[in-house]
């Protein structure tokens, strides 16, 4: 678990039940494009959910972790 996924779940209170566990899941999609098209996944988010009541809240961990902005994600994609 990266630190965002252990400050989330340290910190976590479900805004519908507010229940204090839960589970976190890097989940990696696909865009648009020449990315869709070759089944490139280089976009992730961090899925949140409520041990409680289910409710799923959606992160962008590169943003919570402070990381690259468009450029590095143009040059992962296209160098790995």
């Amino acid at each position: 678990m990266s630190k965002v996924e252990n400050a989330i779940s340290d910190r976590f209170k479900c805004v519908k039940c507010e229940h204090t566990g839960c589970r976190t899941k890097r989940v990696a999609m696909t865009g648009t494009g020449l990315s869709k098209m070759f089944d490139i996944q280089h976009n992730q988010f961090l899925f949140v959910s409520c041990n409680n009541c289910g409710y799923v809240e959606v992160y962008n961990p590169e943003i919570l972790e402070g990381k690259k902005g468009q450029l590095g994600n143009i040059l992962d994609v296209l160098f790995g």
